[in-house]
């Protein structure tokens, strides 16, 4: 089975260390990883901005990087959820204002072998004990984009509960927003300081030594909030966790 990895422009900028950790994972369950040099920008920013036309060369670009690979997996529901949901939109839309087919057709091969990590892990490998170590306490917030337009649903907890020496406290309020939203954090930076500091609360409050997310963009907003707290909670991505071992330091 030959895997690409999407990495994201988060976490090859901010978070390399989550894309090192979705190699060693996948490595480890028998998996050839891939990483295409041309991947770029999914155009995420591009489209939620109403720019959708410059997203239009991005998702052209998207096919011809990961052309060859049975599939693309990427450690970010925010961007998995961009290539599955609104590819299609941007393609239908060049197709229907006479730009050509080229976007759709682009489209319709990413759509359906780009898989954010969870959902590969449990679906196309059909594990949740992928013989990770992590003894602390954790807890979950499920991101909107993994949870509402992907439907991630129960996978990334069922990965968790099968870590050793994890343990996973309720997080109150799991599934409301934590603020960040991308560009809603720039254009609303009151409202969007507001939500993630409810969030981090709530995370305090589990008593959790770390909060976990598939996203690093969220993660990112809710653990700076809990930093500017002076709190002790760490916010680590879900695929460091999967790929931590007994073998591995856990600090």
């Amino acid at each position: 089975m030959r895997v690409a990895l999407f990495v994201t422009c988060v976490n090859d900028t901010l978070y390399p260390r989550t894309g090192r950790a979705v190699v060693r994972l996948l490595e480890r369950l028998g998996v050839e990883v891939g990483f295409p040099a041309e991947q770029s920008c999914c155009g995420q920013p591009q489209y939620n901005t109403g720019y959708r036309r410059e997203a239009e060369p991005l998702v052209r670009r998207f096919d011809r990087a990961f052309a060859g690979y049975e599939y693309v997996v990427t450690p970010s529901g925010s961007c998995a959820a961009m290539v599955r949901d609104a590819y299609p939109r941007i393609g239908a839309e060049a197709a229907a204002e006479g730009r050509g087919t080229e976007a759709a057709e682009a489209a319709a091969r990413a759509v359906p072998r780009t898989y954010e990590l969870t959902e590969f892990l449990v679906d196309v490998l059909g594990v949740t004990d992928v013989g990770a170590c992590f003894p602390h306490t954790v807890t979950y917030h499920p991101t909107c984009h993994g949870l509402r337009a992907l439907g991630l649903g129960d996978r990334p907890r069922r990965l968790l509960s099968r870590v050793r020496g994890l343990q996973l406290r309720e997080l109150d309020g799991a599934e409301e927003c934590c603020g960040f939203g991308g560009t809603f954090a720039v254009k609303n930076p009151d409202v969007s300081a507001a939500m993630g500091a409810d969030k981090a609360r709530a995370v305090e409050a589990t008593g959790a030594e770390a909060v976990c997310a598939v996203d690093n963009s969220c993660l990112a907003h809710i653990g700076g909030v809990l930093a500017r707290r002076g709190s002790r909670v760490r916010a680590v991505h879900l695929a460091e966790i999967l790929a931590a071992t007994e073998e591995e330091p856990h600090g």
